[in-house]
């Protein structure tokens, strides 16, 4: 009896398996580590990368092996002849390969603007008149009926938004939903394998000047290639090509990456002068018709190289809602939503220059959460801070909690139909 009551007493100080459980699902969590999105995430949240960041070991190979190369080979002409020359040219190879792994990594491991889920679908407004192209149904949504586009007004253009089903937000201008991350991103350009990163309002800068640099470096080599193996070898070309077969095969190399990194250098040049983005361009072909975001080539060019770039809307590190069955890409619920007042005007798009606050902002509403007693979470909706008169005030068109400068104007200028 004794023995059976000690064993008794040991089984029941153990620990069980629904308390270990409980224990590790109510462990705090970040933000990052509960992301609906596809998105990789290293350093604890610091470096959001994209599912195909594997595909950066392969760019870093074709642009570190040839450089290296290079560079070697340079190194060893320094102690032959024209020391000056070689080390002088050895430093700016240096100097073009460090540059151009600096915004390699600058434009794969950034926010390129993510934009915040919500949990729950807007509030459909005006159901009795959507029609019946307007109807839309799917499982997030349960009988909800919602208008899958809408009309707004930018600068005078009338511009078609989309609702997006996975994100449960109308987007704004210009953003569109990546099906590799599966986020919303604002002002999305397209998801570019090599960096394994989508190309979009936060990172696009440095990609211009990613794929500038790697043009540079292909056509420094190529020429110096050319240069160094003549001083050496004579003018001779069969003699050239049968005595250093390492510059050969460096100048066939870049001889045939400039054309598809150079290419896409051009390309992306025509774009910013003309404020399109890759998407755009090739979904709506702006050249037959007016482009909405076109402000002349000077202030597009400003707008790109010069204007700040916006901050994340979601800082990734923060401490996610303790909720156990907590969703984090609603916690765009908790970002302020402003407005402008009535007949000031504002701008819809994710801008890439300077953000600032309207000082006549109304903050219409912040949404909450709380506990259920079924250990279900909601996220309920509490306005605050409505002053009299606006409580009726709803928008389904989702809008992050920055301002941007004055493009759109509400209600006269915005132009919002179901279709």
């Amino acid at each position: 009896m004794v023995m059976g009551r000690k064993k008794s007493c040991h089984v029941h100080s153990a620990p069980s398996d629904d308390d270990t459980m409980f224990s590790q699902d109510h462990k705090p969590k970040r933000i990052y580590q509960l992301w609906p999105g596809n998105n990789r995430f290293y350093c604890g949240g610091r470096l959001v990368f994209g599912p195909d960041a594997s595909s950066l070991l392969l760019t870093t190979a074709m642009i570190g092996g040839p450089a290296l190369t290079f560079c070697i080979r340079m190194a060893f002409l320094i102690g032959k002849r024209y020391p000056l020359f070689h080390s002088l040219v050895l430093l700016g190879a240096l100097l073009l390969t460090v540059l151009d792994f600096i915004f390699l990594f600058l434009t794969s491991s950034r926010d390129p603007g993510i934009i915040p889920r919500n949990k729950e679908a807007p509030e459909a407004e005006g159901l009795d008149m959507i029609t019946q192209s307007s109807e839309w149904v799917n499982n997030k949504l349960g009988n909800t009926k919602i208008p899958r586009t809408k009309d707004i007004l930018v600068n005078g253009y009338t511009v078609k938004v989309k609702f997006c089903d996975t994100c449960l937000l109308y987007r704004p201008p210009r953003a569109s939903h990546c099906s590799i991350c599966n986020n919303c991103v604002q002002r999305f350009d397209h998801h570019c394998p090599w960096v394994g990163q989508c190309i979009a309002l936060r990172n696009y800068p440095y990609f211009i000047c990613f794929i500038s640099t790697s043009t540079l470096l292909c056509l420094y080599v190529f020429v110096f290639s050319w240069v160094s193996m003549l001083e050496v070898h004579g003018k001779m070309l069969l003699m050239v090509i049968t005595n250093d077969l390492v510059f050969v095969v460096l100048i066939l190399y870049c001889f045939v990456v400039v054309w598809f990194v150079g290419g896409l250098t051009v390309f992306h040049l025509y774009l910013i002068c003309t404020n399109q983005t890759t998407y755009e361009n090739f979904r709506y072909r702006y050249d037959k018709k007016e482009n909405p975001y076109g402000k002349g080539l000077f202030k597009n060019l400003y707008e790109l190289f010069f204007a700040r770039i916006p901050p994340p809307m979601t800082n990734f590190r923060d401490w996610a809602p303790e909720e156990p069955d907590e969703e984090v890409g609603s916690i765009a619920s908790e970002l302020d939503r402003t407005f402008g007042p009535r007949g000031d005007k504002y701008d819809m798009e994710m801008e890439i220059g300077g953000c600032k606050n309207s000082k006549g902002g109304l903050r219409l509403q912040t949404l909450e959460y709380d506990n259920n007693n079924n250990n279900n979470s909601e996220e309920t909706v509490k306005k605050k801070g409505l002053d009299e008169g606006t409580a009726g005030t709803n928008t389904a068109f989702y809008l992050p909690g920055i301002q941007e400068p004055a493009n759109i104007t509400r209600n006269s200028s915005i132009d919002v139909r179901s279709r």
